[in-house]
């Protein structure tokens, strides 16, 4: 489980199943035999995916990692337009010191509606009441944009099922999930969004 440990911080392999905000920080204050122990969510990973996490230690290795991430989410702002380039910070970082990558199992093959690799931008409105998130034509009220880049990296021989590696560039709930699911190329097993 446990990957790499210092003061500061942890990175393990969060298994399927287990709740990256309650689950994985219970199994490792058990693990520490410290019920108190400090450990700082830095990012999410659904339930069901497994996959790479960076939990901090200390607060101010939590502060340190979240400024990461939101320097990273303006690196990508500025790459994919959202945002201007941030004069005012001279130090800012050419590329994000915070990438969140992923690889995912998805329905069918390289399409119109999702080519063999791109950047897909959508706008994501959260309905809390329903537990869902929905794509949606324009910005409003409780709308936020999401950006992605993908590449299938493989395709079952009868189309039935590809690879893809995914790069976030923003963190939207279940905006992997349901930019792949809106394109009808759904994530394998996904029965919120898929079938």
């Amino acid at each position: 489980m446990i990957l790499y440990e210092d003061t500061a911080l942890v990175v393990l392999d969060k298994p399927a199943g287990l709740s990256s905000e309650d689950g994985v920080p219970a199994a490792l204050r058990k693990l520490w035999g410290r019920p108190d122990a400090y450990v700082g969510v830095i990012h999410r990973l659904d339930t069901g995916v497994s996959g790479l996490m960076v939990y901090a230690k200390t607060p101010q290795a939590a502060a340190a990692l979240s400024r990461q991430v939101t320097q990273s989410q303006q690196v990508y702002a500025e790459q994919d337009g959202r945002a201007e380039p941030d004069a005012g910070t001279p130090d800012a970082p050419d590329a994000p010191p915070f990438v969140k990558q992923y690889r995912a199992l998805i329905a069918g093959g390289p399409d119109e509606k999702l080519p063999a690799e791109g950047v897909l931008r959508d706008y994501l409105f959260k309905d809390s009441r329903k537990g869902r998130v929905f794509p949606v034509s324009r910005p409003r009220k409780g709308v936020k944009e999401a950006v992605l880049e993908y590449r299938i990296s493989a395709s079952a021989p009868d189309g039935s099922a590809s690879l893809a590696d995914i790069t976030l560039h923003t963190g939207r709930t279940h905006q992997i999930r349901v930019q792949f699911a809106s394109r009808r190329h759904p994530l394998w097993g996904d029965g919120k969004y898929g079938s």
